[in-house]
């Protein structure tokens, strides 16, 4: 999943990035509210976690113009104490709020509470069921691997992003695997001859990506 952090803090953003990113979460990176609108533009984004005071577009206002335009869950970091900018956030679309200084764990527990995956996500014809890990085309069982499934989620979870042959090794068959990385080419052609050939693209010598929007 695509979480876009923004917040004037480098250090701030260094380690927040650093615990995301052990969690297995895709990051974007905004110094400013200008360049957090740009990524939010230019990006599938799942999550925002956005600083309340920065350059150029405040995080109020940025948070206005992602719930204007967007479902995306929205989650505010402020040093502000009042209970009024607390009020402020949440009327203006702001899913949770968080007063610095806060310890990053919590961050991480309250962020996967907003992200709390649908039991089912459709994707076009597709159907993907992730408590029973299964897919569906258009209600029929398509029977696929273990490897297949864990493959799909991947995709999944990383929607809008090329993922190379090393980072889908890496996150679905872990980084101790030791074998060819032409097996990740095997399996993305099995799993296209079950859900068809219009959902994974290849992009020559990057990788692969999700096409598709989810419904």
């Amino acid at each position: 999943m695509n979480i876009l952090i923004a917040d004037d803090e480098k250090s701030m953003l260094k380690i927040l990035k650093a615990y995301f990113e052990k969690e297995g979460f895709n990051i974007l990176l905004a110094e400013d509210g200008e360049e957090a609108l740009d990524l939010f533009y230019n990006h599938e984004i799942d999550l925002a976690i956005l600083d309340w005071m920065m350059p150029k577009v405040s995080g109020i206002d940025l948070c206005k113009e992602i719930k204007e335009k967007s479902n995306i869950k929205v989650l505010m970091l402020t040093a502000k104490c009042e209970n009024d900018s607390e009020l402020k956030a949440l009327n203006l679309g702001a899913d949770e709020y968080i007063k610095k200084p806060f310890d990053p764990r919590i961050l991480i527990i309250r962020a996967k509470k907003l992200l709390k995956e649908e039991k089912v996500v459709y994707v076009k014809e597709l159907k993907v069921n992730f408590e029973a890990k299964k897919i569906f085309k258009n209600g029929r069982d398509l029977h696929v691997t273990k490897k297949e499934f864990d493959l799909m989620y991947c995709f999944l979870k990383n929607k809008g992003m090329i993922l190379s042959r090393q980072k889908l090794l890496d996150l679905v068959w872990g980084i101790d695997y030791v074998g060819e990385d032409r097996t990740v080419d095997t399996h993305v052609r099995r799993l296209r001859e079950k859900i068809g050939e219009d959902y994974i693209k290849t992009h020559r010598g990057m990788g692969y990506s999700l096409e598709g929007k989810n419904e």
